[in-house]
């Protein structure tokens, strides 16, 4: 017993000095906790909750909020400035957390006052004596009762193995991490009446959202996955949804169980049932039902129970019933906004980013409180280069994050960082969401393309490889961005073979894509092959002509493509000819100028026709941030850093990160430097 004790205590101070060694970074968490203890995520769960009564999550919470007192005990630093020190991702949510654990609030901590409310102490390892004194008696206990204790346990397992037990019947399906993976459905409406439709979505979306909370019992498979294998299997209306297609849907998703519902109406009267079925066997583990009358807010109250009773069955009511606030919490829009919601979705699948702006507008328009819909008119607002407005959306969604399912909650901090930070942020908060459900291909692909914006391009192929390879496994197309951001990639780090095998399995998907045409100009350019380039370039040039392009794009584009092959003549040749259709247009300036600097030609020329074109847009930060780097090129740092700082400054108010203008800006910075220290 004292080993146990000693054992227990090496375990705690192990993994304090972790987590402290971490304090400040808010990414940290349970899977870095297992990566850094050299643990088993389950073996890490066993021992500490043996040592200490609680899971890896609160562990990691508690230790912060700890360190957090003594800062504020010891240390001239108020509420605000230590829940960033600590590592919470807001003051707000760090009050909360504290005044939960202790009982106060930490403005209520005075300097130098170690004071803390008994009851809000944190329980420490007992006393060696007492550890001996509680094993003897534990021992005379099982002395005198171990006899009717076996009686019952035989009969307990009987009746466990009679009834088929949720215990035995879940353990059997965790994975190695103690995790059950799950996945939910769309909810098959059976009433015959199609303005239902939408319930079928809704719940689904609720339930994962919910389950999704639940990260240490539960891997949950998020919508975008299921549904678009649902797609894939040509199953467009989900009442046709039959068991042995959920089952395989959710075997592609590596998921042990699935979720499957349905919608039945008899007069006035509404059922929501859904079953819990294994997805090896497609045997039903348990079925829930639930009755009520036919009113939208009798649905919204029938979804809140269901979810509740399904994630209680599936935690074994562990989490369900002691869960904290932050872990109960579920989206539930207004049904017209969620069916603004799913079209505008479908429509960006399509890539009909106008159509998609419009109906995810008119969801907030109805639910102003549709966080979904919120971040997806984000991205739209980017799409369209109106920063100004993203940039205020994304900071009225961050500001109610903590309001927010888990899963939503760290989308929340993927779009604050992509709108307000740097790429390296982004891809932080991408991974933290991955921990939820792997299967993704989005986030993947998502921090492929944030890599790419880093110039770090061996880094994003495995990203977006692993992104294919889920689709791949799935039988499903991916949509062409998978195919041309990872040629990209390929193409900057010269893998041109593998750049050609890809693009030809793109071409079976999508024969007709002229992005994927301007790729492979730039491939075949690049390697010589004048044939192939030459049918390519009047491939996109035909398909370009008929989504109406105008002679100005084409040569823009045009140009873009022979600079990217290092055919720097021709796309001098169709920069000159973009400028001639339209001679004061700033974009069509700077990409001239940009393409003389970069390349080390021509920069008097390019320095001339970008000052002209700041004469007009004084504040265009692009063409700043080219004066500046020609002025850099000529050696003249202080007057480039001057102007980058201004360029700097005007795009980080105005739109978003960009790498290159941030690389320009610290060459500038660190050539200064250099002058002033010789």
């Amino acid at each position: 017993m004292p080993e146990q004790l000693n054992r227990n205590q090496v375990l705690i101070e192990k993994l304090t000095g972790i987590i402290l060694a971490n304090l400040e970074n808010e990414s940290f968490g349970v899977k870095k906790l297992v990566q850094e203890s050299g643990l088993s995520r389950s073996r890490l769960r066993r021992s500490l909750f043996a040592a200490t009564q609680k899971t890896p999550h609160q562990f990691i919470n508690e230790t912060r909020l700890m360190k957090a007192r003594e800062f504020l005990i010891n240390e001239d630093l108020n509420a605000s400035e230590v829940a960033y020190r600590t590592g919470f991702s807001s003051p707000a949510y760090f009050n909360k957390c504290f005044h939960e654990f202790f009982g106060f609030p930490p403005g209520k901590v005075k300097k130098g006052d170690p004071g803390i409310p008994s009851e809000n102490r944190v329980p420490q390892p007992v006393s060696e004596r007492k550890q001996k004194r509680l094993f003897t008696q534990t021992f005379k206990f099982l002395k005198a009762w171990l006899p009717l204790m076996m009686v019952i346990f035989v009969t307990v397992v009987v009746m466990i193995y009679r009834s088929g037990s949720v215990g035995n019947t879940l353990e059997v399906l965790r994975s190695p991490d103690g995790r059950i993976s799950v996945a939910v459905m769309p909810f098959r409406n059976l009433t015959g009446d199609t303005s239902l439709n939408i319930w079928q979505g809704l719940i689904q979306d609720n339930l994962i959202n919910s389950f999704s909370n639940n990260p240490e019992e539960l891997k949950v498979r998020q919508t975008e996955s299921i549904n678009r294998l649902l797609g894939n299997e040509e199953i467009l209306n989900y009442a046709s949804v039959t068991p042995s297609a959920a089952k395989e849907i959710s075997r592609k998703l590596d998921a042990d169980l699935f979720v499957y519902g349905s919608i039945q109406r008899a007069d006035s009267s509404i059922r929501i049932s859904a079953q819990l079925i294994d997805s090896k066997t497609e045997e039903i583990i348990k079925t829930f039902e639930l009755d009520g009358h036919y009113r939208a807010r009798n649905f919204i109250a029938a979804i809140d129970s269901l979810r509740s009773m399904l994630a209680n069955y599936l935690v074994i009511s562990k989490l369900g019933m002691n869960a904290p606030p932050s872990q109960r919490l579920y989206e539930s829009p207004h049904p017209d906004a969620f069916r603004y919601y799913i079209h505008g979705d479908n429509a960006m699948m399509r890539g009909d980013f106008s159509t998609a702006l419009t109906l995810f507008s008119k969801a907030i328009e109805i639910d102003t409180t549709f966080s979904s819909a919120m971040m997806a008119l984000v991205l739209q607002y980017l799409n369209f280069a109106r920063y100004s407005d993203a940039r205020n959306l994304a900071e009225k969604v961050y500001r109610g994050r903590d309001q927010m399912p888990l899963v939503q909650k760290y989308h929340a901090d993927w779009i604050h960082a992509f709108v307000f930070e740097s790429p390296r942020k982004a891809i932080s908060c991408l991974r933290q969401s991955l921990e939820i459900d792997d299967q993704r291909p989005g986030p993947y692909y998502l921090i492929g393309m944030h890599y790419n914006s880093l110039l770090e391009y061996d880094k994003a192929i495995p990203e977006f490889e692993k992104a294919l390879d889920l689709y791949k496994k799935w039988g499903a197309k991916p949509g062409y961005g998978f195919y041309t951001s990872l040629g990209f990639a390929y193409h900057k780090t010269g893998l041109f073979k593998k750049e050609k095998k890809l693009y030809g399995r793109a071409e079976k998907d999508y024969p007709e894509n002229a992005i994927l045409c301007f790729r492979q100009a730039v491939l075949a350019l690049s390697i010589g092959d004048t044939m192939t380039a030459n049918r390519s370039i009047e491939k996109y040039k035909s398909i370009r002509k008929d989504q109406l392009w105008t002679d100005l794009q084409v040569a823009t584009s045009l140009a873009g493509m022979y600079s990217q092959a290092k055919n720097y003549a021709k796309a001098e040749e169709y920069y000159l000819l973009a400028l001639s259709l339209d001679s004061l247009n700033p974009v069509i300036i700077n990409n001239l100028a940009a393409f003389y600097i970069e390349n080390d030609t021509n920069i008097d020329e390019a320095l001339a026709i970008v000052s002209r074109a700041l004469l007009s847009h004084p504040d265009n930060y692009d063409c700043l941030d080219t004066k500046g780097r020609g002025l850099y090129k000529q050696e003249r740092y202080q007057e480039a850093l001057e102007i980058l700082q201004k360029s700097w400054h005007i795009r980080m108010q105005n739109a978003i990160y960009n790498h290159s203008a941030f690389l320009h800006l610290a060459e500038a910075e660190k050539a200064v430097a250099g002058q002033k220290s010789n």
